[in-house]
């Protein structure tokens, strides 16, 4: 028997990550920049033992079968398959934040899960292989790897689409306030929707114009630039939505909540708050401010109809492994 458990971070795109070039290997159809999310996490344990004669599942308390399992079998799979440890697997994962809800869980639920298993399975893998293994599992999971602000190359296969760090958690004081305007897990998970990106006649220009929307991300965060940076993450977050709208079928995740909250923030930045919003693949605003401004701009979004809770988290470190041990129950 051989045990071990990894935690990792949620990460904010602030260059979306919608479509698949390669739906198997999840190569996406653009590069992505994100922020890891400190103080949200998932906690994932994984144990190989001989005694088992199946995969088993608990998320939050909850023992889960099917496509759930099934997804978690898959990237367990992998890890054996590159390990040549030939035993079923328990896992058992808990989250501190909503799951299925556009705050990507499911980026740091298979970063945790493919550094445990892979550390479980005795594999020693650099950043750049931990990336690409979570990427299978997850596409924004292989951001969620690295710490800080993370950059996700396109690649042209397996070997080359993979994330690293930008710049460390500490490069910039920004602060991540999550208007939650929903706890309700999504109807249509990103898995699918990214399988529908292709049926939208604006998905080729959104892919297209990528290249220029990276290089204006990447120069902001480097240069930490707050207005050129606001200007590009709400852009290329419409551009995703727009997407999904025009999809078939459509997907329109935004509730009443989500647009009081688009309409705030550009009317705070106008007067003069640094603060921009993006949204993820659900209702849930993100509201990207800098350090100085979070208290302020969490007041006020708590303060807005439709919203739920704050939740603030400022960029986050690594995956990270918390327990590893061999032989023991």
């Amino acid at each position: 028997m051989t045990t071990a458990a990894a935690q990792a971070s949620p990460n904010i795109a602030l260059i979306k990550y919608w479509g698949n070039r390669d739906p198997d290997l999840r190569i996406p159809a653009n590069g992505s920049i994100s922020i890891n999310l400190d103080g949200l996490h998932t906690r994932t344990q994984v144990t190989f033992d001989p005694g088992y004669d199946s995969d088993r599942l608990t998320v939050n308390g909850q023992n889960l079968s099917g496509p759930a399992l099934q997804r978690v079998s898959r990237q367990l799979d992998l890890v054996r398959e590159m390990s040549g440890v030939g035993e079923f697997a328990r896992v058992v994962s808990e989250n501190n934040f909503p799951m299925g809800a556009g705050i990507a869980s499911s980026a740091s639920a298979f970063a945790a899960l493919s550094l445990a298993a892979s550390t479980a399975a005795g594999l020693d893998p650099d950043e750049a292989e931990l990336s690409r293994l979570a990427r299978r599992g997850s596409g924004s999971a292989c951001r969620s790897i690295p710490g800080g602000f993370v950059e996700w190359q396109t690649g042209e296969d397996d070997a080359s689409s993979f994330a690293w760090s930008l710049a460390p958690a500490d490069h910039w004081a920004l602060v991540d306030c999550l208007a939650i305007v929903s706890r309700e897990h999504k109807p249509t998970g990103s898995t699918q929707g990214h399988t529908l990106a292709d049926t939208s006649v604006l998905q080729p220009a959104r892919v297209s114009d990528a290249p220029r929307r990276l290089a204006l991300c990447r120069r902001a965060v480097l240069e930490r630039d707050f207005e050129s940076l606001a200007e590009i993450v709400e852009l290329d977050s419409n551009l995703m939505h727009a997407v999904m709208i025009s999809s078939s079928p459509p997907l329109l995740y935004w509730q009443p909540g989500t647009l009081a909250v688009m309409h705030a923030v550009r009317a705070w930045r106008a007067a003069g708050t640094q603060a921009c919003y993006t949204i993820d693949a659900g209702p849930n605003v993100h509201v990207i401010c800098t350090q100085a401004a979070s208290t302020q701009v969490a007041a006020r979004l708590r303060a807005l109809p439709g919203v739920l809770e704050v939740l603030t988290a400022p960029p986050g470190g690594p995956a990270r492994l918390v327990e590893s041990r061999q032989g023991q129950a």
